[in-house]
């Protein structure tokens, strides 16, 4: 939980591109969010015999390091070799917060994806060089240019080669045209919508404080979460599933927004669930007609909750928000009005339920924030 708590901090860190609707910046988390779903999405062109879950998994790991050693643009001077030294500081620091030996298998699981020597860390690093020239398509001129040369010249052009297809998308993407209506150019027009999810605020804050968290860099942090609380699921929970509900489950707030578990749509479930139901069917249906059945397949068992997957999935999704406002010294239950019964009542069983060994250790907690909070009163 330490180091967990810690992850937070990339949601601080600013990256150079944009958000496709040219909003804001994006940060470091949500872009680890939407490469991985870049991975899940674009699995069917990895080469065989790669394992997508641990492409998953590097990609939500990859960018960690940056909490520490920030971000480095491609378009900017930069000593490859002290960089590299910076990062492997930072990784040291946080890998470090966990248990020896997870501690140390994280951190292989980093390194290999920066060595890209493997084919699951040589697809992973595709995808990290190509999400970001899709992200600025249609986008700022200078941002373009930037896009053009990294194809031509850049870390990108090996592509050109080693992924066509996806080459020549990139080049029409950066001059205004859309996805054509093949099976790829169908992924990467559900991948270009997803981006959306990080414009859709949610009620909990980052641990800091400043600011509200939003829906694309919680999902990362809960499939961040499932990979890391793995030794603690129940028995026969396959995590890479659980994973892959997560990267997938708010996709439907693009549509249907956020609803707030002690907020007043809370009160009314089948008409959210009805909502979501149309966003989910309109984009599912974005992509090729048999993933498409597969991934809205995945998103029922996650919203039906009847599975061992999908229970343990649920209960991270209840059990994230309550340790970001115990960081932040209540958040969410502060605005809302929230009492310890509420949390009992409406969180306790759906976390217990799932994970009985993570409301064991959150209880405890709970119960000591708001014995404090009728102190100060």
């Amino acid at each position: 939980m330490a180091f967990l708590m810690e992850a937070d901090r990339l949601k601080s860190i600013t990256r150079a591109n944009v958000l496709m609707d040219l909003s804001r910046p994006e940060n470091a988390a949500e872009h680890s969010w939407h490469i991985a779903l870049y991975a899940l999405v674009l699995a069917p062109h990895a080469h065989r015999g790669t394992n997508i879950d641990r492409v998953i998994a590097m990609l939500l790991l990859h960018d960690l390091v940056e909490i520490d050693a920030g971000d480095t643009p491609i378009h900017l001077a930069q000593d490859p070799d002290q960089q590299a030294k910076t990062e492997a500081r930072a990784a040291d620091r946080l890998f470090g917060l966990l248990p020896a030996d997870e501690g140390a298998a994280f951190r292989s699981l980093w390194r290999e994806f920066e060595a890209a020597q493997t084919p699951d860390a040589i697809f992973a690093k595709r995808l990290d060089h190509l999400q970001p020239i899709f992200q600025v398509g249609h986008g700022r001129a200078d941002h373009i240019d930037i896009a053009r040369q990294n194809l031509a010249h850049g870390r990108a052009a090996p592509l050109r080669h080693d992924w066509p297809d996806a080459f020549a998308a990139a080049e029409a993407s950066l001059s205004g045209l859309p996805f054509a209506p093949t099976p790829l150019g169908r992924r990467l027009t559900f991948l270009a919508e997803a981006d959306r999810l990080k414009s859709v605020d949610r009620a909990t804050r980052l641990t800091d404080g400043s600011r509200f968290e939003n829906s694309a860099e919680h999902s990362w942090h809960l499939a961040l979460f499932a990979l890391i609380l793995a030794a603690h699921a129940p028995q026969g929970v396959r995590i890479g599933r659980v994973v892959r509900m997560l990267l997938l489950h708010d996709l439907v707030e693009i549509d249907a927004g956020d609803t707030p578990v002690f907020g007043a749509g809370a009160d009314d479930p089948a008409a959210q669930a009805a909502l979501e139901t149309i966003a989910a069917n309109r984009l599912f249906g974005l992509l090729p007609p048999p993933q498409g059945r597969d991934l809205r397949t995945l998103w029922d068992e996650f919203e039906a909750n009847d599975t061992r997957d999908a229970k343990f999935a649920k209960s991270l999704d209840r059990f994230q928000p309550p340790n970001l406002n115990l960081a932040n010294g209540g958040g969410s239950w502060i605005d809302y009005s929230v009492t310890e019964g509420q949390i009992r009542s409406r969180i306790a069983p759906k976390i217990s339920h799932g994970a009985p060994e993570l409301w064991a250790w959150l209880d405890p907690r709970i119960r000591k924030h708001f014995q404090g909070s009728s102190a100060d009163a």
